[in-house]
């Protein structure tokens, strides 16, 4: 039987610098305000092998990105250090460390277009071109140009899956399906009741 479109699920990871510049109320608020039901949340610290598995990228893509980075580097008259694909890996790499630094909070989201709504309050992967009104252009500065001249992984506070299949199979290495809690909020007849019977005594 297909999924009732309210049960649509999400991902969303507050990274380490979210969690550092004391940014989990602001941000589970912005999301909380939408009517979408938090159903799962765990704070820890990231394993290697749960980013790796989380970001899931293959030799394919390795290939592709550290092919772009090479060029970049040679267009600048710059010489290669490794590999291209390397440079690839470099890219998860960075993104590892950065995720392996301190705490985080995981967290599922339930709701009816979970994904879409989320992505659209977090905003553009990188701070500085994301939109105003969003969770990234609002509340951080960083940039690739900066990121890149230091070598190291956006800070960008928030992960947030990017399709509903995506979704499950990242939920799947954060957390066990006991661990997701399913229950009835209050609000939920306001937001999908059709007849909205009972509202009136």
């Amino acid at each position: 039987m297909e999924q009732h479109p309210k049960k649509e699920r999400t991902f969303v990871i507050i990274k380490p610098d979210g969690i550092q510049r004391a940014m989990i109320g602001e941000i589970i608020n912005r999301i909380e305000r939408t009517g979408l039901k938090f159903t799962a949340m765990k704070f820890l610290v990231p394993k290697a092998e749960q980013c790796w598995s989380h970001y899931n990228k293959d030799e394919k893509w390795f290939a592709e990105k550290g092919a772009k980075i090479a060029k970049q580097i040679e267009d600048r008259g710059g010489k290669l250090e490794k590999e291209p694909i390397e440079y690839g890996r470099d890219i998860i790499g960075q993104l590892v460390t950065f995720m392996t630094s301190g705490p985080v909070l995981a967290i599922v989201i339930e709701g009816n277009q979970a994904v879409g709504i989320v992505t659209k309050l977090v905003g553009g992967t990188e701070p500085m071109t994301s939109d105003v009104g969003t969770i990234r252009g609002d509340l951080t500065l960083d940039s690739y140009d900066l990121a890149g001249l230091d070598g190291r992984a956006v800070r960008n506070l928030i992960h947030c899956s990017d399709k509903p299949e995506e979704a499950e199979r990242e939920i799947k290495i954060w957390f066990d399906e006991s661990e997701i809690v399913k229950y009835r909020s209050i609000q939920e007849a306001m937001l999908y009741d059709v007849n909205l019977d009972g509202m009136l005594e």
